[in-house]
């Protein structure tokens, strides 16, 4: 057995890889320094608690479910962002089955701070993106946001409608777009 990890992003990758084939109950420091190859002591070097090590797989699990587009092209306008939002939805699903609704509503039901925390991160990361993009599109008609009805705002609406398509399990953003269309375009 090794004495030593690799390296952190090595046990987070080992986690996500154990989500992937047992779901979240195949986290836990006796099981990722089991198929790390290592001691239980080597993975207390990285995470001082299971929470810990759990808190940064679900963070990694973010990064790599909307880590930043290969194709920057997607970022250019407000629809083909949708599109890539929805797409990246259904990998998460597909790659790391219940991720979205044990995340989400595990630790909002359970008093996991860091969780909480994590998950609100990643969320207000991928909001701040839809603002970014929504501002940018060169297609958005002028006066299209108002101080009533902010680029801020509008993304919340189409991260609630995400948001709720990741539990129906429907990755059809025609919906979205429409509604995208008739609002800004």
């Amino acid at each position: 057995m090794n004495n030593t990890a690799t390296s952190k992003e090595e046990i987070l990758k080992t986690s996500r890889k154990l989500i992937q084939e047992n779901g979240w109950t195949g986290v836990n420091i006796r099981s990722v320094a089991a198929a790390c190859g290592v001691s239980v002591g080597c993975i207390y070097n990285y995470f001082d608690s299971k929470t810990a090590l759990v808190g940064a797989t679900v963070a990694s699990v973010w990064g790599d479910i909307f880590h930043h587009p290969e194709d920057e092209a997607v970022l250019e306008d407000a629809l083909s962002c949708i599109r890539w939002m929805y797409r990246q939805m259904e990998y998460g699903c597909q790659t790391y089955p219940g991720f979205f609704t044990h995340h989400s509503l595990g630790f909002m039901q359970q008093d996991t701070a860091d969780g909480k925390r994590r998950m609100h991160f990643a969320w207000q990361h991928i909001l701040d993106q839809l603002c970014v993009v929504l501002r940018r599109d060169p297609q958005v008609r002028a006066g299209a946001f108002t101080e009533q009805f902010s680029a801020e705002q509008f993304a919340e609406v189409l991260f609630s409608l995400m948001l709720s398509a990741v539990i129906r399990q429907d990755f059809d953003p025609s919906a979205v777009l429409e509604i995208t269309r008739r609002i800004l375009y």
